[in-house]
């Protein structure tokens, strides 16, 4: 069972509520886990068996050692292994007496932590955390501090105020405490500050220790545009008067930084917020970057559509100057040839990466076809199935083969003035393709073979199918009378 959900639904009586409450606790409490050293276990009670608890997700600490080795998800605790875990979810009360637990050759502190919805209504599962004790010593200044707000966050999730809630629209990615944590009090003033929130705030201009010092007046005052520093500013009064802020992101002296308040509330009284920041200035100086490369290119891809444009206009003036028949209708397939071409540059150009929706270039090259011929047939085209978007690698050969195709279906399958339909048929398979060009025309020849053939549109077909697209082509008759051509190819 691969997913919360699974796991939730498998083994326990828990509504969708609870169990997508569940999931924004699990998508959140990396930070719980980081800042306290330990490993954080959630459990539910197993339906109908009282007493016994399954183990729903698992997450371990990037700040210390792990107190399991092994993936702890589904495994079931009962008796005196699950008395933590009961008295939790029976008393509604954080469990932390009890002697350390030895797994092997390592002793874990175990706590048990009531987990409630923000309604508070009941207790949904049980938040263990367990600290591996192996390393034990004095703790840092900074330890103290995260183990602090540890406590604080760990209050507020068995009372209902943590995780924070879902904002529509909030970024995935977020600060963690290794970027850069500052604690500050319900006064608004720095309690601690991290290294490496320092180091965030200096590179934005701030000089000086953060201690006892405002963060929302130092943050307003910042030398960026007056409005990021004063809405910056807002959301940490708002995580100060127990808001949940969305996330920010600050520029100042050429460095960029993301910023996340949250709000300390253990008990519902106010202890202050906390203030995740995380210098992003190299990441976003890479999507500048990326953007103007892919400008670049896209500008490349429209330059080229308009210097095809401008050969086939040449040849397109060409052939009308051209008194022998034959010249001018070699120089008129030339034109349609360009022309496809030139559609693929032309979506690539309105496109942000190295794609293409290929469905709507091949009826646009089929569309022309009809155009062409019209003064001479009346055959109308249509499409069966989907193509997809392809990568502008195989788009350029295969929209040379299909408007080839086409090309030489319509002039050639029906009679002057007659009736037809030229079909165009996509089955996709994952990565593989079957594009089939069919009509109910006068059929091929006797002994016909597309690699023997002396037409100049068979053999660019011919080759760019089992050159281009590393595929094969066979035109063969129909059982129903007519001709179809099918291209099987792979995108590799």
């Amino acid at each position: 069972m691969s997913t919360l959900r699974d796991v939730i639904s498998a083994h326990t009586d828990l509504t969708s509520n609870s169990a997508a409450h569940l999931q924004r606790l699990v998508a959140e409490w990396q930070l719980l886990a980081d800042l306290s050293f330990a490993d954080f276990l959630l459990w539910g009670a197993v339906k109908d068996h009282p007493g016994s608890y399954v183990c729903l997700a698992q997450v371990r600490p990037t700040t210390g050692p792990t107190a399991y080795e092994e993936d702890q998800v589904g495994r079931l605790l009962e008796g005196e292994d699950a008395k933590h875990l009961h008295v939790a979810f029976t008393e509604g009360r954080i469990f932390r007496e009890g002697d350390p637990v030895w797994r092997g050759d390592v002793a874990a502190r175990h706590e048990a932590i009531p987990v409630r919805r923000r309604d508070r209504s009941q207790i949904i599962a049980v938040a263990a955390r367990d600290t591996n004790l192996s390393d034990t010593r004095s703790p840092s200044h900074l330890e103290l501090n995260y183990l602090k707000t540890a406590d604080y966050l760990v209050q507020m999730l068995s009372d209902g105020g943590f995780p924070p809630p879902l904002l529509p629209g909030e970024p995935t990615t977020a600060p963690r405490i290794g970027d850069g944590l500052v604690r500050i009090g319900s006064d608004g003033l720095v309690r601690y500050a991290s290294p490496n929130a320092l180091s965030a705030y200096r590179r934005m201009g701030v000089t000086g220790h953060l201690r006892d010092r405002d963060l929302a007046e130092l943050t307003r005052s910042l030398p960026s545009s007056a409005d990021v520093g004063a809405d910056a500013a807002r959301r940490i009064a708002d995580a100060l008067a127990g808001g949940t802020p969305r996330r920010k992101e600050i520029e100042a002296k050429g460095a960029t930084v993301l910023m996340r308040a949250l709000p300390l509330r253990p008990g519902g009284k106010a202890a202050g917020a906390l203030v995740l920041v995380r210098d992003i200035t190299e990441v976003r100086r890479l999507d500048r970057e990326l953007v103007t490369k892919d400008a670049t290119i896209r500008e490349i891809h429209h330059r080229v559509k308009n210097n095809l444009q401008t050969v086939a206009a040449l040849l397109r003036l060409q052939a009308r100057r051209v008194g022998s028949p034959q010249a001018r209708l070699a120089l008129e397939e030339s034109v349609r040839r360009v022309a496809s071409i030139a559609l693929v540059h032309e979506t690539l150009s309105q496109s942000s990466d190295e794609s293409v929706g290929f469905d709507q270039i091949v009826d646009r090259v089929a569309s022309m076809a009809v155009e062409v011929s019209v003064a001479e047939s009346k055959v109308t085209l249509r499409r069966e199935g989907t193509f997809g978007v392809l990568p502008s690698e195989y788009a350029t050969p295969l929209v040379m083969v299909v408007n080839e195709l086409i090309q030489n279906a319509v002039e050639h399958a029906y009679p002057p003035g007659q009736d037809g339909e030229v079909v165009i048929g996509v089955e996709r398979d994952g990565d593989r393709f079957r594009v089939t060009v069919s009509d109910q025309g006068k059929g091929l020849p006797e002994g016909f073979r597309i690699a023997d053939s002396t037409r100049l549109g068979l053999q660019i077909v011919h080759t760019l199918v089992t050159g281009e697209l590393r595929g094969t082509i066979d035109m063969r008759p129909r059982a129903e009378g007519g001709t179809e051509a099918v291209v099987d190819f792979g995108l590799q």
